[in-house]
């Protein structure tokens, strides 16, 4: 599986996950609190001199991680623009760009088991009253490392297409995706139960 951590070391990967995961929360709230589109504008450029602080590989990669994002802002622009409500679609869009530009940036400088740990103690109270929060973990742990992946099929899907076809990729490339995303499910899945499936915390504390 593709990890969505940059191999390019920065500034920001000595920064514990915890710090920065907070300061995302934080950020973020603070995106809905104005309407402004300037005042949404000047938070993404802040965003954006902190993927030129990684250096120009870094700012590549992080580019190349939000480049599929177009489409949703497309469809914003479009919809928006049809009822008149521009200044409410740009918004919309500033604020979208900018809270996932932030999260790109935390998990492509943190460590996945960072990140786990951070979970693991956020949900310790819930653990404390018997509930089993092993299986979130893992869930969580699973969308951020098969999330490059999917993206990665798409991409050799694509390029496939055009080897075959004079034409741009197209919907047809959807159902490939979907069989080859349940074909990973499956042997995953297959993974699990060949290691016991999915412990709860007293077993888990066990080994």
């Amino acid at each position: 599986m593709i990890s969505l951590t940059s191999p390019v070391e920065t500034w920001a990967h000595r920064l514990p996950a915890g710090i920065k995961l907070a300061a995302l929360s934080g950020l973020t709230v603070t995106l809905f609190l104005t309407d402004r589109p300037g005042a949404l504008g000047a938070a993404l450029l802040a965003v954006f001199g902190l993927y030129l602080s990684g250096g120009p590989v870094f700012l590549r990669q992080g580019l190349r991680h939000l480049r599929m994002l177009w489409p949703f802002l497309l469809l914003i622009a479009l919809w928006h623009g049809a009822t008149g409500q521009w200044q409410a679609g740009l918004v919309i869009a500033l604020r979208l760009l900018t809270a996932l530009a932030l999260a790109n940036v935390v998990t492509m400088t943190s460590r996945l088991t960072d990140m786990i740990a951070v979970l693991t103690c956020l949900l310790a109270p819930l653990r404390g009253m018997g509930l089993q929060t092993r299986a979130v973990e893992l869930a969580i742990a699973m969308v951020l490392r098969f999330t490059p992946m999917l993206t990665e099929n798409g991409r050799r899907l694509a390029m496939s297409w055009r080897a075959r076809s004079p034409r741009r990729p197209s919907w047809r490339i959807v159902m490939p995706m979907v069989a080859l995303a349940l074909d990973d499910a499956d042997h995953v899945a297959e993974a699990l139960r060949a290691r016991g499936g999915i412990l709860n915390d007293r077993d888990a504390g066990k080994d």
